[in-house]
């Protein structure tokens, strides 16, 4: 039983270093086939590359993983208060975040 969970640490080491390895090739071709030509920056390697991926990870996704198709609880949380409202209360709500979030119009824009 002992050998057989040393097998699957090692597949998944080794395919761990195979991913880690594919992306950062892709990275780097992507960057010196784009930006030198778009932009005119230099040209960067494989350890540059996996330092960009590792620091974009980190500051837009995180390292999170799952899958994508499980649902998140505020969602769940958000249609059950939704549910209990009465319409009132509803329209009471849109008209909070059309207040907060869309624009005004230009036959509501403040006069000067």
């Amino acid at each position: 039983m002992g050998g057989n969970r040393v097998v699957r640490v090692a597949k998944f080491v080794v395919i761990g270093v195979l991913a880690v390895a594919v992306f950062g090739l892709l990275i780097t071709l992507l960057w010196n086939w784009l930006m030198p030509g778009l932009f005119g920056w230099h040209t960067i390697g494989f350890w540059q590359a996996l330092g960009l991926f590792l620091l974009a990870r980190l500051l837009v996704g995180g390292f999170r993983g799952g899958p994508p198709h499980r649902p998140r609880r505020w969602r769940r949380r958000m249609l059950d208060r939704w549910e209990q409202m009465t319409p009132e209360e509803r329209e009471r709500f849109r008209q909070g975040l059309r207040e907060h979030w869309c624009p005004p119009g230009p036959e509501e824009a403040p006069q000067p």
